[in-house]
């Protein structure tokens, strides 16, 4: 059975995060499987042509073009030792290939984990408009509503309206927030924030940093002097480091994961506004060059609508044609 048979066979009686994906993929699913059906149903059988086709098809979802061209390859190899030239069982062999290639780069974790007494850190980095600071709000909201003691630390002092924003959503989620002045030292409201953390026996703390990627020098010095003050505070803190990217910049943020992965210790990728795009392939593109997994992905505004990421969900919502 191919993966596709498998994800319809297994999302065959949906749940209400099967229908979170399909809907917020609606827009990439047209994209990426309506294209592929239309073009099985023009070919009887493939032939290069049908793969130069369906490599276009890959591009054009911001799979990118190293990993398409490798997918297309051991798609090709594959078809010819096998002697398959049915264009369906060709979709089959590439959404298969798909798959093991995203699987194959390590453990696919998406909850953060927590020690009795010791505060997990969670350090959020990311380009200014990527929904950065809703992302956050996203996250307290998430681990508040499971029962855990949340604070923020607004360590982005640069950015007009950062330090509001983010204590506007403290507000309204009532969970704590340490604030510093405008172009404070952020490690010095790192500090603050760590300190206020053990007072007040906080569960998660995620702290919020500056999006400046043109100074990447600049900002390597800053996000390791933070590293390093939140360490002396905390030990093995911060346990996490998520890089938010905005879905609609496509190959944009995959340059994006790149640059940050150079100057930083990313753990988790979170995808921001994928119902907003039709090239749902860039979670395969960041996977594939920078390895680091995706671990939430948003498909929609309510608080709710951020997921923890599911390649199989994934898979279904982009491949599965809605019958």
């Amino acid at each position: 059975m191919g993966l596709i048979s498998f994800l319809k066979s297994k999302f065959k009686k949906k749940d209400t995060t099967v229908d979170t994906y399909s809907q917020g993929m609606e827009k990439s699913r047209k994209n990426f499987s309506n294209k592929l059906s239309n073009l099985s149903r023009r070919y009887q059988s493939v032939n290069q042509e049908y793969f130069e086709e369906l490599e276009q098809i890959l591009i054009e979802s911001d799979v990118g073009i190293n990993l398409t061209l490798r997918i297309i390859d051991e798609v090709l190899d594959e078809s010819k030792r096998e002697k398959i030239t049915d264009p369906t069982k060709i979709n089959e062999i590439l959404v298969d290939k798909m798959f093991v290639d995203y699987a194959s780069k390590g453990d696919i974790i998406n909850e953060l984990s927590f020690k009795e007494g010791i505060p997990t850190v969670l350090l959020v980095v990311g380009v200014n408009g990527v929904g950065k600071t809703t992302t956050i709000a996203k996250l307290a909201n998430r681990y508040k509503e499971q029962g855990k003691k949340v604070l923020l630390v607004a360590a982005d002092t640069f950015r007009a309206g950062a330090i509001e924003q983010l204590t506007i959503w403290a507000e309204r989620l009532k969970v704590g927030i340490v604030t510093g002045a405008m172009e404070a030292d952020p490690a010095s409201v790192a500090y603050d924030g760590m300190k206020k953390a053990k007072e007040m026996g906080a569960d998660l703390v995620i702290v919020d940093t500056a999006g400046r990627l043109q100074t990447k020098n600049n900002l390597m010095a800053e996000l390791a002097k933070i590293k390093r003050v939140i360490g002396k505070e905390i030990e093995g803190a911060p346990q996490e480091t998520f890089l938010i990217i905005d879905a609609t910049t496509g190959q944009n943020g995959v340059i994006q994961a790149k640059a940050f992965a150079e100057v930083t210790n990313l753990t988790g990728v979170v995808i921001t506004k994928m119902d907003g795009t039709s090239k749902g392939g860039i979670i395969l593109a960041i996977r594939d060059e920078i390895g680091v997994p995706v671990r939430f992905i948003g498909l929609g505004e309510k608080m709710s609508d951020l997921m923890e990421f599911d390649l199989d969900k994934y898979l279904y919502g982009l491949c599965v044609e809605e019958e």
